[in-house]
């Protein structure tokens, strides 16, 4: 909102004018997108759909993850770096060619208890192809729980014996 328009609406209506103002400017706050698991795992395929490479769209999509795939994939990003001796960044470890999607989601149902949701997405029929997404609240914000294998342990070299 830029101040040109609030003295705009000081101009033509005085108080009434920004009371307009103020109100279009609350009313049309969203509520954030990890409030709800339904809307989160909604806008996660949104963005994953759109990854493909672009740095920022991939560090929104991870950080809509839960904190052990968060983990996971800064373990993995800092092996990476070591290995291709440049600073990788975890949202570059998201294979989006490893996601794709089987049908195009139409309907979305949550069942939820306590803070784990489970978000089931059906497609159209005729094969009416659902999947579920598992989501928890983690401080208060719900994030898409992404199973990833474990990494496993560095391997060392044993130490050499000198005689």
């Amino acid at each position: 909102m830029t101040g040109s328009v609030l003295i705009r609406a000081l101009r033509c209506g005085g108080a009434i004018g920004l009371l307009l103002v103020l109100g279009a400017i609350t009313g049309c706050h969203r509520e954030a997108v990890d409030e709800d698991p339904e809307r989160l795992v909604g806008e996660f395929i949104f963005r994953m759909k759109r990854v493909h490479g672009d740095l920022k769209i991939g560090r929104e999509a991870f950080e809509l993850l839960w904190s052990p795939a968060q983990k996971n994939l800064t373990e993995r990003a800092s092996r990476a770096s070591a290995l291709a001796g440049r600073k990788l960044a975890p949202e570059e470890m998201i294979a989006p060619s490893r996601f794709s999607l089987r049908f195009e989601p139409r309907r979305m149902h949550v069942s939820q208890q306590g803070d784990v949701a489970n978000v089931t997405i059906q497609g159209d029929p005729p094969q009416r192809e659902s999947r579920t997404i598992r989501c928890v609240r983690e401080d208060s914000r719900w994030r898409v729980v992404l199973e990833l294998p474990d990494l496993p342990q560095i391997q060392k070299r044993p130490e050499t014996i000198q005689e």
